[in-house]
């Protein structure tokens, strides 16, 4: 039986899929922060932020979201650990079905209290820094990846990392209109 596909150098998992009748396959793309030509997209987009650009929903400033989007990364590389969470426990596992699948994150969901950010922060400081992150994962590739559970999603796969890291990146970036 067929455990995975290739297709543009991706890595397409095929596990829990069980055909019934005629084999048709319904593949729709996902971006990837492993890609460098992907992540390069995002550091550029990142690029295109000023100090000066202003939200078009929620709370944080354009500094605030930088140093915000670098917790995620530094979970996601094993740099940073936090406890799980009873709720994360209970839910995580449902929630992180939904935030895999292709449509972008909703606006204003909800933020575990470990990754608000409240405090003032340097703009260039925070954007070299999420741009040094965004290139380590990308280097790092899979096997640079935590072996951790995610404190609210629990046991991940390579796939999910990738694709919640891109999507995270993706809503910050469209939350200040680049």
């Amino acid at each position: 039986m067929l455990k995975s596909l290739a297709f543009n150098d991706r890595l397409f998992n095929l596990h829990n899929y069980k055909p019934r009748g005629t084999l048709t396959l319904k593949i729709r793309y996902m971006k990837s922060l492993f890609s460098p030509s992907e992540s390069q997209h995002i550091i550029s987009r990142l690029n295109k932020l000023t100090a000066d650009s202003k939200p078009l929903w929620g709370k944080m400033n354009v500094a605030q979201m930088l140093a915000h989007c670098q917790w995620p990364l530094r979970i996601a590389l094993g740099e940073q650990s936090v406890k799980r969470v009873l709720v994360g426990i209970l839910f995580g596992g449902f929630a992180r079905k939904q935030l895999v699948k292709p449509e972008p994150f909703r606006k204003s969901l909800p933020t575990a209290k470990e990754f608000v950010v409240t405090d003032q922060r340097d703009f260039v400081k925070e954007k070299l820094q999420l741009a040094a992150l965004i290139e380590k994962f990308t280097k790092g590739g899979p096997e640079g990846l935590t072996e951790d559970p995610h404190p609210f999603f629990g046991r991940m796969t390579e796939q999910e990392w990738d694709v919640l890291q891109w999507k995270h990146l993706d809503h910050h970036l469209r939350q200040f209109g680049v």
